[in-house]
């Protein structure tokens, strides 16, 4: 019986090693979040802040309210939100986040005093990882970066792109540009997003070989096409179906911890040969949607005594809905909708329309979406219980 090592630690606070035997084994772990990767991006330390975990999250809303009081006291500031290193991915986060503060600003009365900018690593507003899409907005058709320009302006939020952010200093942001140029950008208060990776398992057979290779090319090796070849040649069907390893077939991995193929946005590379463009997203509804493929799959070999993987799942094929706060009440709050299909664009099927089906392609902006962001919140909290009927409520 193949089985995992596992390392916890126990009520003295030792490290304590066991092995965990298993038939299916379910690699969700998620991202490793490298922050060493971009020197002196860390958190709580040279100004910079984290929402990328509660426990990121609770000082880095001290830190902001503690500014907030100087400003009431006349300190004028500069707000730095964004992408800390030059392919890190979850753009969608650092983007709820900046509209977020922006409104606690406004708030707060002290909006005039700061200056906020967005830095990223995208080559326009609203790529997200995902090359960007064309939307159905308000009756018309509107390209995703002419919409978050336009909530940007409307907000006064300056942004800086094709932005990689190399090293942090206190208060001083150092990063390159696509032009191959070198520059800072000061700050009294910044949240940028580290880059990903996977947590650097190792792996050995019964006999003690190791096998890495055959299941990690950093995140984990599932059912997609990795032979390397120009980004012209990537189509939407080098996207795998099942999250299952080609090597052993008890071992899936949903979610963001799957390798994929390659990246979704057009790879780019400043003029000294840095890349900088965003990594695949593969967080939140794909994560909700790709773990539930694997667990009927795993449900029906179990009952049926063998693997038929007829659960399957693209995300060339799959649909994504996006809800990002743009500030908190009941009759002031707002929300930005968008909804995307299929998450990674087929441009042979949509031609026309930058790889997307326009009919389920969209964006909006108000209260709605605040209301449906907070329904939503409680939903997943209730089914996250798993209290009565939490099965009715999708991923």
């Amino acid at each position: 019986m193949p089985y995992v090592l596992v390392e916890h630690v126990t009520e003295q606070n030792k490290v304590k090693q066991e092995k965990v035997t298993y038939g299916y084994l379910i690699n969700a772990t998620g991202p490793k979040l490298i922050f060493e990767a971009t020197e002196g991006l860390i958190p709580e330390k040279n100004k910079t802040h984290s929402v990328c975990t509660y426990t990121h999250a609770e000082p880095t809303w001290r830190a902001l309210e503690t500014l907030i009081k100087e400003m009431k006291l006349g300190k004028n500031v500069k707000i730095l939100i964004g992408t800390g290193h030059p392919k890190a991915t979850c753009q969608g986060a650092a983007f709820e986040y900046i509209l977020n503060v922006e409104r606690e600003l406004v708030k707060h009365g002290v909006r005039d005093k700061a200056e906020i900018t967005w830095i990223s690593n995208e080559y326009k507003l609203g790529d997200f990882g995902i090359d960007g899409a064309l939307l159905s907005y308000g009756g018309m058709t509107m390209k995703s970066n002419e919409m978050m320009e336009m909530i940007f302006e409307d907000r006064n939020i300056k942004w800086i792109l094709g932005a990689g952010v190399t090293k942090i200093e206190d208060g001083l942001a150092h990063y390159e540009n696509l032009e191959g140029e070198y520059k800072t950008e000061t700050f009294d208060f910044a949240m940028l997003i580290p880059a990903f990776s996977g947590h650097g398992f190792k792996a050995y057979d019964k006999n003690n070989q190791e096998i890495t290779e055959k299941l990690f090319k950093g995140f984990m090796i599932v059912d997609a096409d990795y032979k390397p070849k120009p980004y012209e040649e990537w189509t939407a069907q080098d996207w795998l179906e099942t999250y299952q390893n080609p090597s052993y077939g008890n071992i899936f991995a949903p979610g963001i911890a799957f390798a994929p193929p390659h990246t979704i946005s057009k790879p780019r590379k400043s003029k000294n040969g840095t890349e900088i463009f965003p990594s695949p997203p593969r967080t939140g509804m794909p994560s909700g949607i790709t773990a539930k493929l694997v667990a009927d799959n795993i449900i029906d070999a179990i009952k049926k005594g063998k693997m038929s993987l007829d659960n399957k799942g693209s995300m060339a094929n799959m649909g994504a809905a996006c809800i990002a706060s743009a500030g908190y009440g009941r009759t002031q709050g707002s929300g930005v909708s968008i909804t995307t299909y299929p998450i990674v664009p087929d441009y042979v099927k949509y031609k026309n329309t930058q790889g997307r089906d326009l009919s389920k392609t969209f964006g909006e902006i108000g209260l709605a979406g605040h209301w449906l962001k907070m329904t939503l919140h409680y939903a997943f909290i209730y089914k996250a219980k798993m209290k009565p009927f939490w099965w009715l409520i999708p991923e």
